[in-house]
């Protein structure tokens, strides 16, 4: 199938230039102006910039956690992902413990097989490492499975021990793997947790403040340190304070391969607006790190714009305010960790283009180019060039929309940008050179998403 944009304003990473797009079996066959060529399908991009589609590289569909399960499936999550203009996820598959690597992993291959509408790869996520495991990783390196998360938070689920840090980072210094970190002092902060549940604090604000910036400052700085001895790089996942985003500077002005995402509650939603409220919408804002008070919002930005951060992601871990987050009702620390995100992360990152904070080439960037070049998907995915995948965005600077979740696709009951209004959305989405999703409907299918075998950071 051949699809034809013309009329539109390419704008890559590094270029911005007008010309015409010929997709042919799924791929870019040709870029130039007033192409004369015969195709299936031809789309209008006059007023409107082509690039390429969004490339989520954190997100958690049909995840269990905290006593429930994230609300978006692979099908919804990826459809919701695909009306926002993202065209690939790389989701994280769990290990848990007293399991091998394999079994994560195959359980998380059969929960996206047949439904996932875009393409995708998965991270993976581990919860105990010894020989055995250790074996295993170079394995899934060979299955294009080339990034392991691991945590220094939720003790008892998810934490490991600095010991096992090391060794997964060493393992990847030989088999050329991401070690990706989740950066809080979870023991301590644990401590801070029971103090303030004692003095009868219950309210979902103190979510926030029991897990002080410092202590991911800390843990962020630690992670940084363990994987320069080991000389690995290391990605900061989710990174939320200016304490952790001094520790990934100074560590990358000393020429340390410290790589870091932020995500958009970080850059958009603070304490003072979201979090320190009457009632339970708090709740809605509950994720871990938390949302910071508002002067953290500038270092993040800056952060953006000097390349001390790599890219934003959404850590889309989506629970319903109904059922779901008021299993905390009256204990803010039983509300389950998560936000909505994978439908407005391109949307609200435009509002950064607009505001000055980022270049439009900038935001292709982050939103695109480097999670790809990251996590071993360029240059067949993030960017508009001969021979990359057909994974394309048209994208509408004038059309504006109003966030709500009564009109967005996640399969959640409430937005944290609920009312927002937005001026720029995606006219029409590309993937493999199929429109999948054109004036707000979707014409893909769920199970057209292909599973994608990513390289190595190395490589």
């Amino acid at each position: 199938m051949k699809t034809l944009i013309k009329n539109g304003t390419v704008v890559t990473a590094s270029d911005t230039f007008k010309a015409d797009v010929l997709c042919d079996d799924g791929r870019v066959a040709l870029l130039g102006e007033a192409l004369d060529v015969a195709a299936d399908k031809t789309v209008d991009a006059a007023g409107k910039y082509v690039m390429p589609g969004g490339i989520d590289p954190h997100t958690h569909l049909d995840m269990p956690f905290g006593g429930t399960t994230s609300a978006d499936d692979f099908e919804s999550g990826t459809i919701a992902a695909a009306h926002g203009g993202t065209t690939c996820i790389v989701d994280f598959a769990i290990q848990y413990r007293g399991e091998s690597l394999r079994k994560g992993l195959d359980n998380w291959h059969a929960k996206a097989e047949g439904k996932a509408a875009i393409d995708y790869g998965f991270h993976m996520i581990m919860t105990q490492v010894d020989e055995g495991r250790l074996a295993e990783m170079d394995k899934l390196v060979g299955e294009g499975v080339t990034s392991f998360k691991l945590f220094m938070a939720y003790p008892g689920v998810f934490l490991v021990d600095d010991q096992s840090i090391f060794r997964a980072m060493k393992q990847a210094h030989h088999n050329g793997a991401v070690i990706c970190m989740h950066a809080e002092n979870g023991p301590a902060i644990d401590i801070i947790i029971d103090e303030a549940k004692r003095m009868g604090k219950t309210h979902p604000k103190f979510h926030s403040i029991t897990r002080p910036s410092r202590l991911e400052g800390e843990a962020t700085s630690r992670a940084i340190a363990l994987a320069e001895v080991a000389d690995a790089p290391v990605y900061i996942v989710h990174l939320s304070a200016a304490e952790a985003l001094e520790a990934v500077r100074e560590a990358r002005d000393r020429g340390i391969p410290a790589l870091a995402e932020t995500c958009p509650q970080y850059l958009f939603c603070s304490f003072e607006e979201h979090m320190d409220q009457d009632g339970f919408a708090a709740a809605g804002y509950v994720c871990s790190p938390p949302i910071r008070p508002k002067w953290h919002q500038e270092h993040l930005w800056r952060g953006l714009r000097n390349y001390d951060l790599a890219c934003v992601s959404t850590d889309h871990c989506p629970f319903c305010m109904k059922g779901q987050k008021e299993l905390g009702k009256d204990d803010f620390s039983k509300v389950p960790n998560g936000m909505p995100g994978i439908e407005t992360r391109l949307h609200l990152l435009w509002e950064g283009v607009r505001n000055g904070h980022i270049s439009m080439n900038r935001f292709v960037e982050i939103s695109s180019t480097a999670p790809a070049k990251i996590f071993g998907l360029h240059p067949r995915k993030g960017t508009v060039a001969v021979g990359a995948d057909a994974d394309l965005v048209v994208w509408d600077p004038a059309k504006e929309l109003v966030l709500s979740h009564k009109t967005l696709h996640m399969k959640v009951d409430y937005s944290p940008f609920e009312g927002r209004k937005v001026l720029g959305a995606p006219a029409a989405v590309l993937s493999r050179g199929e429109v999948i999703v054109e004036n707000d409907k979707f014409l893909g299918r769920a199970g057209r998403g292909r599973f994608l075998k990513r390289a190595t950071h190395a490589r």
